[in-house]
């Protein structure tokens, strides 16, 4: 059974940066798509980075210039670097292959 799991989540003040990392159980060439993704209270889960199954990346809108992802294939680990971070970025940040692999979720909170 694959896993992915988390860390570096935490409160940070407006204008800081974290960063995330993603540890694989497996081979990132397993994966069709390998990425980021957020949910906030009371919304729907959405994509904040990925690699795609060609190796390209995807940024959303609200993210891009701020944020970037990585990966390092020695360490099975993908990262998430969050630069200039905004009170909206405050979310449960998930590793994740879907429709069906998922980390447990790392918190990520900014305060204004």
């Amino acid at each position: 059974q694959v896993q992915l799991v988390e860390s570096g989540g935490g409160l940070v003040q407006a204008g800081g940066s974290l960063r995330l990392s993603c540890a694989a159980s497996r081979n990132f060439f397993t994966f069709n798509t390998l990425g980021w993704y957020r949910q906030a209270p009371g919304k729907q889960r959405e994509l904040v980075a990925q690699f795609t199954s060609r190796g390209t990346t995807n940024y959303a809108d609200s993210v891009r210039g701020r944020f970037t992802i990585s990966r390092d294939h020695v360490k099975s680990t993908v990262y998430l670097q969050m630069n200039s971070l905004k009170p909206e970025d405050t979310a449960v940040y998930y590793c994740g292959s879907p429709p069906g692999v998922w980390g447990q979720g790392t918190q990520v909170t900014v305060s204004s």
